[in-house]
């Protein structure tokens, strides 16, 4: 037999496994052969085509109509008087000639670089963008130039499946029904710039006062980068430094492109300068205290928008809203909001003599009050007249919230536990070494911030110096405590996060803005439990609901920690740098701050039922920060004078109105510690003087407001609460062996003292 013979005789009896006749598949695994999947695979495949074939024959182009769209928007009071009507239609078209070939050109690179060799529709983004909406991803994909149109004109701005699958058929009927330039004409005269401006000629007018015919390519390429995200890239007034970097980051990325398209000489490119736009114009009935609410409700909704879950843009949020359409009620109290008015003017503007003193022409104050219980803004003071002023000093966030910030970090050290450099857990009884510019142990930063007027208090504990505001302990706390851990737990009582983890972060070197701060507290009155201040009431959108987030989020920090801080910022009111706002009816608890050049003075303060935050900003020319010392000719202004009487004023005016309780609810093991007695004394470490606070500022002279007393550290008001918090525990002062060192300033004392921000050294 052969060597073929045998291996037949083999192979017929040889064993299935090893090659013979195969078992056939049975049950489920008989329709999964790769011949069957890959006719699966094609099936699927024809039925899409089919389907979208269907859909394409029976959705036809419908007819333009966005004009018609527009509308006014309504704002009326928590009452429900109407406050202002806002929405004028500021749109000219015009034709496609009239726009200059380089501004044209500057949009195609920045918003479609491949316009004009691409079908119309960006097939890999619109299916990104539908897979992301039906998952609620909140980033949606990209889209052409003719997408964006036909989303203007046709539709609308809504993010769903449904229109987007609409969007992109009839994008392709239009790709076969107009020219390139016909589409790119509709997409500049229907898309929206910013400052209520929908197209590039109403645009032109609201940024560089001009028609769109005399356009440069600057000027061009800035409205172009606007389409991306126009409150953003804004150069207006209330414009942060961050947004213009962006802008002009945009604006570059532009002209880079416009390079890499062969649009723009490479050369030329290099000696082009950004061109800033001017200042945008207040809108009819937004003087005085109306435009500051108006605006900052209209920022409330867009954002609200943009958390819809749908992933809507900020261009789309912005141009939904400026599409008109909304009546918005704002949760504003009538007599609240007369009551702040009113105490700001009594208790500062009454006292500024602007042809007199220059340094009164630079003051700014600012001011929000909210209901911790539901997180409504009652009240806001924005400026003296947005029609002269439209920066909000309410919302603004360019100054620093100096030693308002400190209770953040013995917050931060009670939630999560931690420990003095020498393994003593940190609370309100802590000894620290008060001594002034003395360096921090721990960090890789170095740091040795002065106290106020270089006063070295030796051995304290956390309790005085928070009352006092001792830079020297904060700066140390926050390093033992660990600075991510600090700005973590900021964060999320309600701080923006865009500040870096340095020890000088202590003295609140980070900017934040009144309505910001304003949360921040109302979160720890409201027992941790996160407060996300609203202005908005209620909202409708062409009568239908608009639901809003609720303002009451759940616990970010425990009901020990937050209880903690506000039974120790008693201590602030009781015998610290903000007895002026103490008063019997009620307990109180806040916080005084300074910054750096006396820029800025605060008082961040609550009662049981009302947190209110009230700042003053020294703005210069061009919006420079500049000192606010000498306000009313007096000399150093602090969290202790202007603010804190700003805020004793209208809370003493407006409490009782639905604010009827008179102390706090407490629960906690972490809170007031008395501060009576002698501090405790170690070997090598000075003992804290007798006489902890020296009267280091002059009295005023007669120009002096009346409202601004000047007193030595015994000089502290008689009128003290009596009912302070009979759950707050008084231990005595612990004699611990050792004494963690410490170092930075930043407190408003009872004798006008200043609490003074300084960089890292």
């Amino acid at each position: 037999m052969g060597r073929a013979q045998a291996r037949q005789a083999q192979n017929k009896g040889s064993s299935p496994a090893r090659g013979g006749n195969k078992p056939k598949k049975k049950g489920i695994r008989r329709f999964f052969t790769w011949k069957k999947l890959l006719a699966y695979f094609i099936a699927v495949i024809a039925l899409g085509m089919g389907a979208f074939y269907a859909l394409y024959l029976s959705v036809d182009v419908p007819k333009g109509n966005s004009a018609a769209k527009l509308q006014s928007n309504v704002y009326k009071s928590s009452d429900g008087k109407t406050i202002a009507r806002i929405g004028e239609v500021n749109r000219e078209e015009v034709p496609l000639a009239k726009v200059p070939e380089v501004v044209r050109r500057a949009v195609v690179a920045a918003e479609n670089k491949n316009f004009y060799t691409d079908p119309g529709v960006d097939l890999k983004g619109t299916a990104r963008g539908i897979f992301n909406t039906v998952i609620g991803r909140g980033k949606q994909g990209g889209s052409t130039i003719t997408q964006q149109y036909v989303k203007n004109y046709y539709l609308d701005q809504s993010q769903t499946v449904t229109r987007k699958v609409k969007e992109l058929i009839i994008s392709l009927k239009v790709q076969d029904e107009k020219s390139k330039d016909e589409i790119l004409e509709g997409y500049l005269n229907t898309s929206y710039y910013g400052r209520g401006a929908y197209g590039i000629q109403a645009a032109a007018r609201a940024y560089y006062n001009k028609d769109v015919d005399k356009l440069s390519l600057e000027e061009g390429a800035y409205l172009a980068a606007l389409l991306q995200a126009p409150s953003q890239y804004d150069f207006g007034p209330a414009s942060t430094e961050a947004g213009k970097t962006n802008a002009k980051k945009r604006w570059n990325y532009v002209l880079d492109k416009m390079v890499e398209q062969d649009w723009l000489d490479g050369g030329k490119r290099q000696g082009m300068q950004f061109k800033e736009p001017g200042k945008p114009k207040a809108a009819a009935g937004l003087k005085g205290q109306n435009g500051y609410l108006i605006e900052a409700a209209k920022k409330e909704i867009i954002r609200d928008l943009m958390r819809e879950g749908d992933g809507r843009s900020a261009k789309d949020a912005e141009q939904i809203f400026a599409a008109g359409g909304w009546t918005v009620t704002l949760s504003i109290d009538s007599k609240k909001q007369a009551a702040l008015e009113k105490a700001v003017k009594n208790k500062l503007l009454d006292d500024l003599d602007t042809k007199a003193r220059e340094v009164d022409k630079h003051v700014q104050a600012g001011a929000v009050s909210v209901d911790p219980k539901t997180g409504k803004i009652v009240a806001l003071y924005g400026g003296a007249d947005f029609a002269t002023h439209q920066i909000s000093n309410a919302t603004r966030a360019d100054y620093q919230p100096a030693s308002t910030f400190k209770p953040l970090i013995l917050a931060s050290a009670l939630e999560n536990g931690s420990k003095t450099q020498d393994g003593q857990p940190i609370n309100s009884s802590t000894i620290y070494d008060g001594t002034t510019r003395r360096p921090v142990r721990g960090s890789t930063i170095p740091y040795a911030p002065p106290n106020e007027d270089e006063h070295s208090y030796g051995p304290v504990t956390v309790q005085k110096a928070m009352n006092d505001s001792i830079n020297s302990v904060f700066a140390q706390m926050v390093v033992d405590v660990g600075m991510g851990k600090v700005k973590k737990t900021a964060v999320d009582l309600g701080m923006k996060s865009d500040f870096d983890e340095t020890p000088a972060m202590a003295l609140g070197s980070m900017g934040a803005s009144p309505l910001e701060m304003a949360g921040v507290y109302a979160t720890l009155d409201n027992h941790g439990k996160k407060v996300t201040p609203s202005l908005v009431k209620s909202a409708t959108l062409r009568g239908q609901d608009f639901k809003l987030p609720n303002a009451i989020g759940d616990r970010v920090v425990e009901r020990n920690t937050a209880d903690g801080l506000t039974s120790v910022m008693t201590g602030v009111v009781d015998d610290g740098t903000a007895s002026v706002v103490s008063n019997p009816a009620y307990q109180v608890a806040g916080k005084t701050g300074t910054s750096d050049d006396n820029k800025s003075a605060w008082f961040a303060g609550y009662t049981p039922g009302l947190v209110t935050t009230v700042a003053m900003f020294g703005e210069g020319q061009g919006g420079t920060q500049v000192t606010i010392q000498g306000t009313g000719g007096g000399g150093r202004v602090n969290g202790g004078t202007y603010p804190a009487q700003i805020w004793a004023a209208y809370t003493s005016s407006v409490y009782g109105d639905g604010d009827d309780e008179t102390k706090f609810d407490l629960d906690t093991d972490s809170g007031f510690t008395s501060v009576q007695g002698p501090a405790p004394t170690t070997s090598g470490t000075p003992s804290a003087p007798a006489s902890p606070s020296p009267s280091s500022t002059p009295s005023k002279s007669t120009q002096s407001p009346s409202t601004t007393p000047s007193r030595s550290a015994s000089d502290k008001p008689s009128n003290k609460p009596t009912n302070k918090p009979t759950n707050r525990p008084t231990p005595p002062i612990p004699t611990g062996p050792t004494v963690p060192t410490g170092g930075s300033t930043d407190g408003t004392r009872p004798n006008g003292g200043r609490e003074t921000q300084v960089p890292p050294q």
